[in-house]
């Protein structure tokens, strides 16, 4: 399955998505219900086999991560819903498969829960913040897809002026990583 198993590359813009080579990509929009919406669709008309969540991030300033550093994520948190979990879960986790695969391939690269909010600023109890993680995650999780979300660190979250944020670093950090994590994603399916 691994040379044939067709992987889906989510980001939330065009300068977040490397240009596809053996893989297929959704650019999903900005934000946790655009991220959703589209993926869930995306699945439905193409089925992969995989997902791959791809884009920048914000760490906490006490994190201390430098600009472009990579995070593979554990988990995706979604901190904008405070109801119980029995109504809606506001936690979903990587595929183990997929998460160790990506670490094999990413060993230089932070492991850590990322926090999903629609606003910049909006997580708790989270040191790496985005805007979609959670959204693609968990219509994958519906589906049945396994899944998986890497960041690339482009700013702090304290910090708010965006003139400050590093975008250009970050976009070639993701976009440089992406056909490695598509290999590693097939190599962990394969292993499943």
């Amino acid at each position: 399955m691994s040379d044939r198993a067709r992987i889906l590359v989510v980001a939330a813009t065009a300068r977040e998505l490397a240009a596809p080579d053996a893989w297929l990509t959704l650019r999903c929009g900005v934000g946790p219900v655009e991220a959703a919406a589209r993926t869930a669709a995306a699945i439905a008309a193409l089925r992969p086999d995989a997902i791959v969540q791809v884009g920048i991030a914000g760490a906490r300033r006490s994190r201390a991560l430098a600009p472009a550093s990579l995070v593979i994520g554990t988990e995706a948190r979604y901190c904008d819903s405070n109801v119980p979990a029995e109504w809606a879960p506001s936690t979903v986790h990587a595929s183990a498969a997929l998460l160790r695969a990506v670490q094999r391939a990413l060993p230089h690269a932070v492991t850590l829960s990322i926090g999903t909010s629609a606003r910049v600023g909006g997580t708790s109890d989270c040191d790496v913040e985005a805007m979609e993680g959670f959204g693609v995650l968990r219509a994958a999780q519906l589906a049945g897809v396994p899944a998986i979300e890497v960041r690339a660190i482009s700013n702090e979250i304290e910090e708010h002026d965006r003139a400050r944020w590093h975008f250009d670093a970050a976009f070639a950090a993701i976009t440089a990583v992406t056909p490695l994590l598509v290999r590693a994603v097939r190599e962990g399916l394969s292993d499943a």
